[in-house]
């Protein structure tokens, strides 16, 4: 078979019920890897997008039918070897060899076997966890919602960083005994909507077994939340006024929650989640100023001089310093991204969870970087303590 083989089964199945053509087996691995196609429907015209995975870029293209089978054939003519044309009803494989020869295979397949849906969305809707369309009570209160269901434009942001939070809950579960009642502190809670947004997801939609603590300094923010743990009836959602470095409220805490808790208030949030060890620790650091005040390495003065670059040095050593620290105390610690820069500088996620695998370090490597930097952080003064 030749080329025209190629045009014909083209023609036939790039329609609106096709789901997806993948393009492999490039012969020009340093230039492109492979193509994805889909369908979309964009002012109810039917198109052909393509997704060119170029080193570490993706890049979309949108193609009529007519463009669409040229753009296949030149992909085929030379620059891959392989496609693969799944649609509702077949999967149809093309192979080319070396010497430019096609052999088409076209399997017919039953709905049973269809396991990927076709989404003609021109821009894929992200799957959140609390989903758009459907009204959260907290979420409507707290004008993120309206009482449709429909996400208010101005608060799309903070509706993503909800969700975006969730999804790191949702990856700590197996860490959670669902068998007995878990303790769960928030320190810092603020206007308290990841607060409000866990303890729905553990105990409305997950049916865990949770006592809530929602702690801050503010009375009148305290008191609001506490108005809104009232009205849905959140018996175990409690929020108290108070400062997490005296905060001695209970003996045991299953998982430590500390978001946007400015400065070393972080330090003390940490502390405390280990001392109490805490299967689970997040921790969303903000305003990170004592090592940028402390650092005072000589064979880095001539990168220091730039009082920005400084400054955000210090916020990631402190974040680094903060890590190592959980990881010599037996936990196993992951900086992740929170959400996207362009809406936050603060998108840095510490996430610790406790395993007997992760066997305690000692604190040599760790001490000797401090030294290097001329620093003496608050969370290792406070590990000191207890030496």
């Amino acid at each position: 078979m030749r080329m025209n083989n190629i045009e014909e089964i083209l023609n036939k199945y790039c329609t609106i019920d096709l789901i997806q053509v993948i393009i492999s087996n490039s012969t020009k691995k340093e230039d492109i890897l492979k193509v994805k196609i889909r369908p979309i429907l964009k002012k109810e015209e039917l198109l052909f997008q393509t997704s060119e995975y170029i080193g570490k870029k993706v890049l979309h293209n949108n193609y009529k039918k007519e463009e669409i089978v040229q753009k296949i054939q030149f992909y085929l003519d030379g620059l891959f070897k392989q496609a693969e044309i799944k649609t509702k009803s077949n999967l149809i494989t093309i192979l080319v060899s070396k010497k430019g020869t096609v052999t088409i295979k076209n399997k017919t397949i039953k709905d049973s076997e269809v396991t990927m849906k076709q989404n003609l969305e021109h821009n894929r809707t992200k799957q959140y966890i609390l989903k758009e369309g459907i009204p959260v009570p907290f979420l409507v209160d707290l004008n993120v919602m309206t009482k449709e269901g429909q996400i208010v434009k101005a608060r799309y942001d903070k509706f993503r960083q909800i969700n975006r939070f969730l999804e790191f809950v949702e990856d700590i579960l197996p860490s959670l005994d669902k068998e007995r009642e878990l303790t769960i502190i928030d320190f810092g809670c603020g206007k308290s909507y990841l607060t409000f947004a866990m303890y729905y997801y553990l105990k409305e939609l997950k049916n865990y077994n949770i006592n809530v603590i929602g702690l801050d300094l503010k009375e009148d923010v305290i008191r609001t939340c506490n108005a809104l743990r009232d009205k849905y009836q959140y018996d175990k959602l409690n929020f108290l006024q108070g400062d997490i470095a005296s905060y001695e409220g209970v003996n045991h805490v299953d998982m430590v929650v500390s978001l946007h808790a400015c400065d070393t208030a972080t330090d003390y949030a940490l502390y405390k989640a280990v001392k109490w060890n805490a299967s689970v620790i997040l921790s969303v650091p903000c305003c990170q100023h004592e090592l940028n005040n402390q650092m005072q390495a000589n064979e880095l003065k001539s990168i220091f001089q730039y009082g920005l670059i400084k400054e955000r040095t210090a916020a990631l050593y402190t974040d680094a310093l903060r890590a190592n620290l959980l990881e010599i105390m037996g936990y196993k610690t992951q900086i992740l991204e929170f959400i996207d820069m362009e809406h936050t500088p603060k998108n840095i996620l510490i996430r610790g969870v406790r395993s007997d695998k992760n066997k305690k370090k000692d604190y040599k490597e760790y001490e000797n970087t401090i030294q290097f930097l001329g620093v003496n952080p608050t969370l290792y003064q406070l590990f000191q303590e207890e030496r």
